[in-house]
């Protein structure tokens, strides 16, 4: 989708739409219309170029095929085709190892889940009173706007993450064929076929209708890396038990600092958007966008309320009701918090009150057709609700199941075209935060500024804090953390390092400490005075690229943004970051450990030293991303999966600190998804866009067509998602790109993938039965990119597309 975007982008100026899509002042949903657009474009223009890409797929078919008929007619016909083999669909008759297998790119045709195609399923309960503005023409692309609308050059501009509604192929699946005779399973993936030979030991034995069974093991989430700072509010808080709650993904993380420990609510089933803390500081309500789950079926935006004790789900309301996602939550203070307002993300961000207890409604009406970004009870009267958004500020009042408005008048006050922020003052005062900079004191009860701090920031005021001793803080997007007496007298400033980025949320820790969410996914802990230490941090953009160490408990993640970041499994801290020149797509480490080889988007790649995080070398291969970077067991070669089709080959040596190119390996009619090494370095295997399984020898970059040679082959790893031993990790029905990653174990008994629908999978390994059971697990909202076992099979890492987060499961 990035390849689609750049090549319009010539066409139209677009810096400013950008700029404004960009604007930090801003959510991701006030660009609603902008966005429509944009989308629109990005898939006519990924649609002229896959059926540029199937024309050149076609075309390469039929020279290869041209080959091989020619071959055929040189030698003579040796024998005809078997009885499972219909001549029609094989050619060549020889069995070779290149299935022959050409299929567009996703996105040759347009995805039913792409922007605007779904249709709005909400419809309001029968008691609402609330007529909602047709919303269909934007529901597509709001719900995942930042989940997963496309999952790199990779795959097809329809891929939506969790919210793929639609990818499933309505034409049965053809069942596979097991033909005893040469030893094969042929399975079909939309319709195409895609041969795979078994081990001769296991010709005999093998058995089609055979079931597998369920691994004895299972996977239990042990951490979260990362927070949602860059386009959430108000969604970091102290709970009395000392742990510090914030969401991520689909999962709300509930992390002690001090005991270094993290549990997790999973109740969720696709991305958290906001998040509120009843009074009694043990009951918290949680927020979710619309999605679609993996057969289809549309799941409803709708609000969770659970105890962060026990971490069951108490309540859920709104289902049906809701339109496309939540964006603010808050609970009422002065009635023992029986009261939750709720706005949704709907074309009129309709506001409504529930009794959470009874699930019931008790009033609802449109806010505002601007963008809403915060909602709060008056901390005295459980009957005022205030909601500030774009050129907006309304004081609602509840009287008699009827929400009545007033609007905030600015008077002389320049009206800012943002306001930000809401929180209130020991004596009852609104005050708010705006996109200009100022603090705006509103007197109890009336809709009248009563006192302005002129300039308080530099820019836009994200968010205000009231602490327990009356003194107010204020951050922003100047970077600066002020605290301010009842007088509305600056008592002093601090500024956040830039490193850190804008602050988005403000929350009063234990003591004189606070709590900082920024927008660069950073949880920072400290005091007014400075001295901040980031207590958890997470990629800023969406990420493919994830190594693990061979030999210590560490792995190393890199992504979009830039960043290449080496974690500590064990105590789950941050070893080293460093910054890119490119967006990274793929990482792999040397054998030794000693150094890490990064692949770009560009077809540039780097090798790091692993301790000192010193560039090693650099070099060029192509321009297009590169997708795998794999070292040979042995450490005497590197492979480079490429987009432009190509399998480059290096040799290394030094312990992976030179490299001299041996050459490319040629033959793949698409791009490539994923390589494996033999036990012993000699060959290759390599899988691509259009299900093609190739057999190489990289030390002369050559192609084997000989099955009998590799059908016995013995394989270090199994990344590719296309071959014998694993083809049962494919669900029924799938398309062929369901399936991002696979990843075997060490100890060679689990398999286990990351698909489109945020689940990861775990399998028994061998999986050469079709349709194989597995245990799933939800976590993640956005497509799962990347899997991958710690050199010791003690835990598990999976990686999130758009909804950049990284997971840590121990296996149990």
């Amino acid at each position: 989708m990035e390849d689609g975007f750049s090549s319009y982008s010539s066409l139209y100026d677009t810096s400013s739409l950008l700029q404004f899509c960009n604007d930090d002042s801003a959510s991701a949903a006030s660009s609603m219309d902008v966005t429509d657009r944009i989308a629109s474009l990005e898939q006519r223009v990924q649609m002229q170029e896959d059926e540029i890409q199937l024309l050149k797929s076609a075309l390469a078919d039929v020279v290869r095929r041209l080959n091989v008929s020619e071959e055929q007619q040189a030698m003579g016909s040796r024998r005809g085709p078997t009885k499972a083999r219909p001549m029609i669909a094989t050619l060549p008759l020889r069995p070779t190892v290149n299935n022959g297998n050409v299929l567009p790119k996703k996105g040759t045709l347009p995805s039913p889940s792409g922007p605007g195609s779904r249709k709005d399923t909400s419809t309001p309960a029968n008691k609402s009173t609330v007529r909602r503005t047709n919303s269909n023409e934007h529901v597509g692309t709001l719900t995942r706007k930042d989940s997963g609308e496309s999952k790199g050059n990779r795959t097809r501009a329809g891929s939506t993450g969790s919210n793929s509604s639609g990818k499933r192929s309505d034409s049965k699946q053809r069942d596979p064929v097991f033909n005893a005779e040469e030893g094969y399973v042929r399975m079909y993936l939309k319709g195409r076929p895609i041969t795979m030979y078994m081990p001769k030991e296991q010709v005999d034995s093998y058995c089609l209708e055979a079931r597998a069974e369920l691994p004895s093991n299972k996977l239990k989430l042990d951490w979260v890396y990362g927070y949602r700072g860059r386009d959430c509010r108000s969604n970091l808080y102290l709970l009395p038990t000392g742990e510090t709650v914030y969401f991520l993904a689909s999962v709300v993380v509930l992390f002690n600092v001090d005991e270094q420990l993290q549990r997790h609510y999973t109740g969720h089933t696709d991305d958290i958007k906001c998040l509120a803390v009843h009074p009694d500081k043990i009951t918290i309500a949680t927020g979710q966008v619309a999605g679609t789950s993996s057969d289809g079926k549309q799941l409803a935006p709708h609000v969770r309320v659970w105890d962060s004790v026990s971490l069951n789900t108490l309540h859920v309301l709104g289902s049906g009701f809701f339109d496309r996602a939540l964006v603010c939550l808050a609970f009422s203070k002065s009635n023992g918090g029986n009261t939750l307002c709720v706005v949704d993300d709907s074309n009129d961000h309709v506001l409504s009150v529930w009794d959470w207890q009874r699930e019931d409604r008790l009033a609802e009406v449109k806010c505002s057709n601007e963008s809403v970004f915060a909602a709060d009870f008056h901390p005295t009267d459980s009957n005022i609700i205030v909601t500030c958004g774009k050129s907006h500020l309304y004081f609602w009042s509840l009287e008699k199941g009827t929400l009545v408005k007033k609007q905030g008048l600015f008077e002389k006050q320049e009206k800012p075209k943002f306001v930000l922020c809401v929180t209130f003052a020991e004596n009852g005062d609104a005050i708010t935060g705006d996109s200009s900079g100022n603090i705006l004191v509103w007197g109890k009860g009336t809709n009248r500024i009563s006192h302005v701090i002129p300039g308080a920031h530099e820019g836009s005021i994200f968010t205000l804090c009231m602490l327990r001793n009356g003194t107010l803080v204020s951050g922003g997007k100047d970077r600066r953390l002020v605290s301010w007496d009842s007088g509305y007298q600056q008592i002093q400033t601090v500024e956040v390092p830039e490193l850190f980025g804008p602050i988005r949320t403000i929350a009063e820790g234990r003591g004189e400490t606070v709590l900082i969410g920024t927008t660069k996914h950073f949880v920072l802990q400290g005091s007014l005075d400075g001295d901040f230490i980031p207590i958890t941090q997470g990629h800023t953009d969406e990420l493919w690229g994830l190594a693990v160490h061979p030999w210590k408990p560490q792995f190393l993640t890199c992504g979009f943004d830039r960043q290449v970041c080496l974690w500590d499994s064990s105590s789950h801290q941050l070893i080293w970051t460093k910054s890119m020149e490119d967006s990274a797509q793929s990482a792999g480490f040397h054998p030794s450990g000693a150094v890490v080889a990064i692949g770009t988007q560009t077809g540039r790649w780097l090798v790091l030293d692993t301790d000192s995080k010193d560039l090693v070398t650099v070099h060029t291969d192509g321009n297009e991303q590169l997708s795998v970077m794999s070292f040979g067991p042995d450490g005497n070669f590197l492979a480079i999966g490429s987009h432009d089709n190509y399998i480059y080959i290096y040799a290394v040596a030094e312990n992976g600190r030179k490299y001299s190119r041996v050459g490319k390996c040629s033959g793949h009619s698409s791009f490539i998804t994923h390589l494996d090494w033999s036990v012993d370095s000699q060959y290759l295997v390599s899988n691509s866009g259009d299900y093609e399984i190739l057999y190489w020898i990289p030390s002369v970059c050559k192609q084997v067509v000989s099955v009998e040679t590799t059908r016995d082959i013995e394989w270090a790893t199994y990344t590719c998602t296309l071959s014998f031993h694993v083809f049962g990790l494919w669900p029924d029905g799938s398309d062929g790109t369901d399936i991002n990653a696979a990843c075997r174990s060490n100890d060679k008994s689990l398999l286990v993938t990351g698909d489109d629908f945020g689940k990861v999978h775990l399998f028994s390994h061998p999986c050469s039965q079709f349709r194989a059971p597995s245990h799933v697990y939800g976590g993640h909202s956005s497509h799962v990119t990347n899997v991958s076992f710690l050199y010791d099979d003690s835990y598990l890492v999976s990686t999130g597309g758009k909804d950049m987060s990284v997971m840590q499961w121990r296996i149990v």
